[in-house]
């Protein structure tokens, strides 16, 4: 008799187990970008993690050996999406410009959707281990370098310190977004903040 095949291992779809895992750690890293921006990193205990997620404090242990590791999986984890996914955008684009607008509509995107993450990178990321720590930086030199090479196909005779500056300071605008949609106390609308900065960041990046 002929076994019937399709099980998710034979197929490399994940278990029903498997999945629940990741969709359990996934929430852990969502609350912990929602509580660390929030408190700080050192303001949340693992109790408080657990909490958010829905599992108990202990339960947190099953995914992360501690606080410092759900940090650096969060930090760690977006530098990693942030240069893959800037490498797709390069990749697919037809010619320098195409690529830079894309870019920015990519980096935007980010911005807009995950200002937690954002806030928890620019006051946490010393609170990480040395070594996570300097990957992070790494990551974000090589996404760096992506937008320069990019600007500096569109602009051949900028210097690399005015393409690194000008990716830069690009950044700065974009990812000020968490601190500063808000106009008389009131977050403003997605819709309208991102045409609003891709062509502050457009025109930045493109200054005579």
């Amino acid at each position: 008799m002929t076994e019937l095949a399709g099980t998710a291992q034979d197929t490399g779809r994940p278990t029903q187990r498997s999945q629940a895992k990741a969709d359990r750690r996934a929430a852990l890293l969502d609350a912990a970008a929602s509580l660390f921006s929030e408190r700080g990193f050192n303001g949340v205990s693992i109790e408080d993690l657990g909490s958010a997620a829905g599992v108990s404090g202990p339960a947190v242990y099953r995914h992360f050996a501690s606080k410092q590791a759900v940090l650096a999986a969060l930090l760690v984890g977006v530098s990693e999406r942030l240069l893959d996914g800037g490498t797709r955008v390069e990749d697919a684009a037809d010619d320098p410009a195409s690529a830079l607008r894309a870019l920015i509509v990519f980096h935007v995107d980010f911005a807009v959707t995950e200002p937690d993450t954002i806030r928890v990178q620019d006051r946490d990321l010393d609170s990480l281990p040395g070594e996570e720590r300097r990957a992070v930086r790494r990551l974000q030199r090589r996404y760096i370098e992506l937008w320069m090479r990019v600007l500096g196909r569109l602009h051949p005779s900028l210097s690399p310190d005015e393409l690194r500056m000008r990716v830069q300071a690009a950044f700065g605008l974009i990812n000020s977004t968490p601190h500063t949609a808000r106009v008389g106390g009131t977050s403003v609308d997605a819709a309208t903040v991102r045409p609003v900065l891709e062509r502050m960041a457009w025109a930045g990046l493109n200054a005579h």
